[in-house]
Parts: structure tokens; C-alpha cells; sequence
């Protein structure tokens, strides 16, 4: 098998005209076979180029051309692969970035020491700290015995760390030493500006000192940035490998841990499937905070409202339409609105109010510089997976577009933080209730989980103070509740066409104050269920504003955000996931009224 000659190599030194020599270089590289990086700068040239040997002498003689890299020396090492896979020659502000102003090494470096020197010092047993300058994951592949070592991640951490170390060693000796020598050549000055007095610095690195010295003094093996990951001092490729995902080089007992699994995730990077969600779910309040500051329908904006048009008012006029469906909305109201051409057909063109509708048409309303009155934005996201959500709801926000309320709902929120896709709510709570609802991420799943509720197996228990103390400790309520809203959109009771409901409750305290805290299980689930139940029973819901003490209805349907609170809350709930089929169980922490 052919050999691959591997070279590192750096050069301080005074460089001019970098984009013709970038061109250059890249053409010639490239016909001659060769892979790897090419930095080039102002203040000098880094490269690793690797290639068949006569290719890279081709090479090193182009460079030594250049005024100023005469004495180009690289280190070699050989493979039997080519590390790189493709041939860069880029141009940067530096060739190994630091940050720092006015460190130039191409006129100063602190003093260099032979990898023979050190290697004598080291066996006599001389008083000295040795220093590594790399980083802590090239670090962690290998270091010099009793090395000083940093935990940064970027060279460009290097002068804060520095800034740590304790004054004492300002006068000691120090070796700093990185993988080929370059950032020792910054460092060094680096140090000396920040009073240290005795510093050297490895004259080629850890690869020279491998070269001349092998693995006197050294534990391990050296990072390399190509393929091979690392070399051992013998300057062989090892078996140490690079995590795709987070980078990290892996020796052989890492590559054994069952947490690596090869493209994906190492001992270092693993996470646990509630890790993982708990970043994720970090990740999505992020989102939601910037889709609710400021809220989304506070802004004035042009709200287009579809109407979809009915079978039976198939030939008849929009305005007589309009006038039906929107009965509490005056005809010339109505009128008004048509002359200010605010109505559109699905073709997009207007139309007025004598327009004769077809039936299964939509229509649309156009809503100029429309605002919406403001809401709780507090939604938390409590689980996720692939094909559902559990969110926690705050309040007051409606949870679907209705009334003065089209863009200030969860509906809309949601369906920014989760686009492209489309949330679907496999259940309600009315805006002024908080607390947990199931939301599906697939049309599929949503069948799945609304089927269990129909079936009845899921569990929801709500927490409820209520204005009264119940006779009972248990009790229920069977009314039916009328399937449509009356006046300001309340439910009440019809005995005689209501819709089959079905509540149980159980007293968990009675209060001082006249007022008593119940949990509630809906079995069945209409509209204002709970609200509507104990209503009846003469026991409404503390901070309701709709259905009121002596059986009386407010004249509000959604609280402020700064009005007293509706205390009703979904605080239990629990369902059968739709993949896994395990069942699931949630409940938040209770309310400060509970």
C-alpha cells in the first residue's frame, strides 16, 4: 500500500499579495495530488498537507520561493490513508487566531528550547513547570507528566487563563509546548508582557519532541487536527477516534462505552432521552418568548376572518348571511363594512352586500389595523416527544382564534414555535382556565388520542375553589348542558334538549372563609362543564365572570391579565401514548388558591 508523507508546518514572517498566492498555491496543489489546509495572512503561513512524498517536496519548494519562508521546516509523519479529504488554501487576519494586540512573532519570540534540551532537563530533574497552551480536548488524547494544563476550548482563552495563575510563578521557569510549536510562538510574548520573566518555549512542539525524543516524559499521544485524530510517539496513526457529534477525541475505552454509538452520541455528549427533552423544551420557551414579546395580536395588523357559507343560504345575499350568523351585530353595521369593501369571495375579488353566496363557499372578512386585547404569555411546555406535546396553559389566553381574540391564543403561539408543522389540540380549556392540555404534532396521533378520549380512558382531574360548602363530602352531577351558547356565549342547563353531562367532585377542604377547594373529574366533556355544574348545584366558581352566585350571568366572557383569577385548573392528566401505548401520567404543582 502506498504511503501517504504527511507535513505540519508554520512560518511567522512578512507576507504580501495573498490573493494571486492564494490562486497559485490551490491550482498547483491540486494538480499535484496533494490534500489538507492552507492558512495563509500577513503575519506569515500555517499549513497540514498530506500527499505522495515527491508531490509534497514539489510543494515545500514553491513556498521556500516566497521571500520570507525561506527556511520553511516542516515536521513529517506518514499514514497509509490520506487524512484530508479535500485541498483549502484560505486567507485569515491570523494564522493561529489569539486576539491579542501587538504580539509579533515574525520580530519576537520568547526563547526556544530543543526537544533534546528538554528531554535533559526533564531526566535530571530540574525545577521546572511545564506549560500546555492547547486546548482541553487535545489535552485530554495526551500531555507531558505533571504538565500544567488549562481548561479552555479556543486559543482566544488563553490570555484569561494565564491572568489566573499565581503570582509565584512569575519568576519560575516555564515550558510552554502546544502540538507543532505555532501558538507558543504567541504565547510566549503573550507572557512575558504579563510579568513572567522566565519563559521557553518547545522548539516544534509536541511532533519535534516525538521525533527526536519519542515518549520520554510524555503519557499518551498527541492530537492531531486531520483523520488520523491522533499519533502515538513513534508518529503511528492510533486508534483514538472523533466523536461526529460533539468532536471529542476517543480513545479506546471511550469507543468501548456503551453511550458511544458511532455518527451519534459518546460518553461525553450522551444524554438520556430527559436530558435531551429538557434542552429541547429550553430550546422551545426560548422560541415562545420571542413569539410573545411583544404578543403577536398587539401589534396592528390587517385580520382576514374566512366565513364559510352554509347549504341553506345557497342564492341568498351576503348581507342577509351576515345578518343571521351575526345576530348581535346590526344589519347596517353590516352594510357599512361592505361599503368599505372589507369582503373578499375565494377568488380574492370584492364583494358587496347584495352578492348572491353558493353554498360550500368561503368567504373572507378583511379586519383593518385590527389589535387584540392582551394575555398570560406564561405557556410551558412539560413533555414532548415525536408525536406529542403536554403543554401547561396559563390564563387568561383562549386557546383557539374566537371573538376579539385571533392572534393572543395558544393556537397561533404554537403554531409559530412549531412550524412548518401544525399543532393540533386534542382537547380545550376555556381562556380563563389554566392548566394542562394535549396537543398532537400529527393529524394521525391526534386520531389516536381524541379516540381514547371518546372512550373514555383518559383521566383529567381539575382542582376547583368554589363559593359554598358542599353538603357532601362526594358528589356528582348529571344535568345536561345545552349544546348551544346562549347570551355572551354561556352554556346552562336544558333539561330537555341538553347535551348527556356527567361531573364527579370530592371535597378536599372547606375554608374559613365560606369558600371550599374540590377536585373534579369530568367524565363527559362540554362546554364550560365544570363552570356549568356547579353553577347549577349553587356553588359557582370563585373568579368566575360569567357564571355568578343566585344563578345570574356576568357580562364578561375573558378576564384581564390583571383581574382575579378563575380558579379552575387542569392539574391531572393521563392518557395512553398513541406509539409506545405506556400509559402517562402529568400533574402540575397547585395554584397559590389551592
Amino acid at each position: 500500500m502506498p504511503v501517504i508523507t504527511n507535513i505540519a508546518a508554520y512560518k511567522f514572517a512578512t507576507l504580501t499579495d495573498l490573493k494571486s498566492l492564494r490562486e497559485r498555491l490551490i491550482t498547483q496543489c491540486k494538480s499535484w495530488g496533494l490534500k489538507g489546509t492552507i492558512l495563509l495572512s500577513t503575519e506569515g503561513i500555517n499549513l497540514f498537507i498530506a500527499g505522495p512524498q515527491e508531490a509534497i517536496e514539489k510543494l515545500l519548494t514553491e513556498l521556500r520561493s516566497i521571500p520570507g519562508l525561506e527556511d520553511l521546516t516542516p515536521k513529517y509523519s506518514d499514514s497509509e490513508d490520506q487524512p484530508f479529504t479535500r485541498m483549502l488554501v484560505r486567507i485569515k487576519k491570523e494564522i493561529i487566531s489569539f486576539g491579542v494586540e501587538g504580539i509579533d512573532p515574525a520580530h519576537r519570540t520568547s526563547p526556544k528550547l530543543s526537544a533534546q534540551t528538554l528531554k535533559q532537563w526533564l531526566d535530571e530533574g530540574r525545577p521546572l513547570t511545564l506549560l500546555d497552551s492547547r486546548n482541553d480536548y487535545e489535552v485530554k488524547l495526551g500531555t507531558f507528566k505533571d504538565a500544567l494544563t488549562f481548561k479552555i476550548d479556543h486559543f482566544r482563552q488563553f490570555p484569561e487563563a494565564v491572568r489566573g495563575l499565581p503570582e509565584t510563578l512569575k519568576k519560575e521557569p516555564i515550558v510552554m509546548f502546544c502540538t507543532g510549536g505555532i501558538r507558543c510562538e504567541k504565547a510566549g510574548p503573550f507572557m512575558e508582557q504579563e510579568g513572567f520573566e522566565n519563559i521557553f518555549q518547545l522548539d516544534g512542539g509536541i511532533l519535534k519532541y516525538f521525533e527526536e525524543c519519542g515518549q520520554a516524559h510524555y503519557e499518551g499521544e498527541c492530537f492531531v487536527f486531520d483523520q488520523r485524530v491522533g499519533v502515538d510517539p513513534s508518529l503511528r496513526e492510533t486508534d483514538s477516534a472523533l466523536c461526529f457529534a460533539c468532536q471529542t477525541p476517543l480513545d479506546a475505552d471511550d469507543q468501548k462505552d456503551p453511550r458511544f454509538v458511532a455518527g451519534i452520541s459518546c460518553p461525553y455528549c450522551f444524554k438520556t432521552s430527559e436530558e435531551a427533552m429538557q434542552e429541547n423544551l429550553a430550546t422551545r420557551h426560548e422560541a415562545i418568548r420571542a413569539a410573545t414579546h411583544p404578543l403577536p395580536g398587539c401589534t396592528p395588523y390587517e385580520n382576514r376572518r374566512p366565513l364559510n357559507i352554509p347549504a341553506e343560504f345557497e342564492g341568498r345575499t351576503l348581507l342577509d348571511f351576515l345578518g343571521e350568523i351575526f345576530p348581535h351585530i346590526a344589519r347596517e353595521e353590516w352594510l357599512h363594512r361592505c361599503e368599505k369593501k372589507r369582503f373578499i369571495n375565494s377568488e380574492g375579488t370584492v364583494i358587496d352586500a347584495d352578492y348572491l353566496l353558493k353554498a360550500g363557499e368561503r368567504c373572507v372578512q378583511i379586519i383593518p389595523g385590527t389589535t387584540e386585547p392582551p394575555v398570560n404569555p406564561d405557556i410551558r411546555i412539560v413533555h414532548e416527544d415525536e408525536v406529542l406535546f403536554v403543554v401547561q396553559k396559563p390564563a387568561p389566553l383562549p386557546m383557539h382564534p374566537s371573538g376579539r381574540f385571533n392572534r393572543n391564543t395558544l393556537q397561533h403561539i404554537l403554531g409559530e414555535v412549531y412550524a412548518p408543522q401544525r399543532p393540533k389540540f386534542v382537547h380545550r380549556l376555556d381562556a380563563n382556565t389554566t392548566g394542562l392540555v394535549l396537543c398532537a404534532r400529527t393529524r394521525h396521533s391526534a386520531n389516536l388520542l381524541q379516540l381514547q378520549f371518546l372512550q373514555g380512558r383518559v383521566e383529567k382531574v381539575y382542582l376547583v375553589r368554589v363559593q359554598g360548602h358542599p353538603e357532601s363530602d362526594t358528589f356528582t352531577c348529571d344535568a345536561p348542558i345545552s349544546p348551544e351558547p346562549g347570551g355572551l356565549g354561556t352554556h346552562g342547563i336544558d333539561e330537555e334538549d341538553g347535551q348527556h353531562a356527567l361531573t364527579e367532585f370530592v371535597v378536599q377542604q372547606r375554608l374559613e372563609d365560606g369558600t371550599a377547594l374540590l377536585s373534579a373529574r369530568p367524565i363527559t366533556g362540554r362546554t364550560n362543564q365544570i363552570r356549568v355544574h356547579l353553577w347549577h348545584l349553587g356553588l359557582p366558581v370563585c373568579g368566575d365572570p360569567a357564571y355568578l352566585l343566585g344563578q345570574k350571568l356576568g357580562d364578561t366572557q375573558t378576564l384581564s391579565p390583571e383581574s382575579a383569577p378563575l380558579q379552575l385548573h387542569a392539574w391531572r392528566l393521563a392518557f395512553d401514548h398513541p406509539i409506545t401505548k405506556t400509559r402517562m401520567t402529568f400533574e402540575t404543582e397547585r395554584p397559590s388558591w389551592a
